[in-house]
């Protein structure tokens, strides 16, 4: 399991592609109404608060519309951004500007609001050892951009998918017959791959130990009960609490001891920032 502290320029392309495609279509007919010859330039300004992401997008969507648009960045992604702030200055073709305009934001709203998001859970625990991690709930199509953007936020990644770390939950225990043969099954297809389970009590935790799991995820325990965890795992396996965290709960969980809190809040519950491009 990893942070993900860049994104390759293929992936971004490819989101940038998949976005214009169905913006765009087979041309922006509104645009045209501007003269070909014609040149403009444009200020993008935060009207809230929040922590800057997603440069690499909007400058790819730029370039994909018209190669002759340029961009001068006032602000870095993990930058935090004050209302009333310039982010940065474009000129170009006025056609492309236009037409570039919208995806452009929705990138930069999107993974700017996820950040934000992420940058807040950050704070709370700010000064502690733990480590807020994502989860696989998404945008589809735009999971590397999303973790991306956490990462900017000041928080980590769980696993990227279902392909770089095992996560054994309750289902699959049923399936193998029990923690300790689900364990030794992951071991068996790919060692050297971590192996994380899902354990609802103590007695499945110590089940879990047994098997020796890399991380133990501690699914909706009470805060009695997390402290309790930790003391009976002696440092023997990482542990993550998950389940209905909130901004309320959260410095009570990060008390508690344990390694890692996961927060699907991160990724699902955000608010896009409000961002605004003004062409003159």
């Amino acid at each position: 399991m990893h942070t993900v502290t860049r994104v390759l320029k293929d992936t971004i392309d490819a989101d940038v592609a998949r976005a214009l495609a169905e913006d765009v279509g087979d041309g922006d007919i509104t645009a045209a109404l501007v003269g070909e010859d014609a040149t403009a330039s444009g200020r993008l300004v935060t009207r809230e608060d929040g922590v800057l992401c997603g440069r690499p997008w909007a400058e790819a969507v730029f370039r994909a519309v018209d190669a002759r648009c340029e961009l001068r960045w006032d602000a870095d992604d993990g930058d935090r951004i004050r209302a009333g702030q310039r982010l940065f200055t474009v000129t170009g073709p006025a056609r492309a500007l236009l037409t570039a305009e919208r995806t452009a934001l929705n990138f930069l709203q999107t993974l700017s609001g996820t950040a934000t998001r992420a940058r807040h859970y950050a704070d709370l625990v700010a000064g502690t050892d733990l480590k807020l991690l994502d989860t696989r709930k998404t945008i589809p199509g735009l999971r590397l951009a999303q973790k991306y953007a956490v990462a900017c936020g000041g928080c980590h990644n769980h696993r990227i998918g279902l392909f770089d770390a095992f996560l054994i939950k309750e289902n699959h225990i049923a399936a193998c017959g029990s923690i300790a043969a689900a364990v030794d099954a992951a071991r068996a297809l790919a060692p050297g791959k971590p192996v994380e389970v899902e354990v609802e009590n103590a007695e499945e935790l110590g089940q879990a130990l047994a098997a020796k799991a890399d991380r133990i995820m501690l699914d909706n325990f009470s805060l009695a009960a997390l402290r309790e965890a930790v003391v009976a795992t002696a440092g023997r396996a990482e542990l993550e609490a998950s389940g209905n965290v909130t901004g309320e709960t959260l410095p009570a969980i990060a008390a508690t001891g344990v390694d890692y809190v996961s927060i699907g809040a991160l990724t699902k519950d955000f608010k896009a920032l409000d961002l605004s491009l003004r062409l003159g």
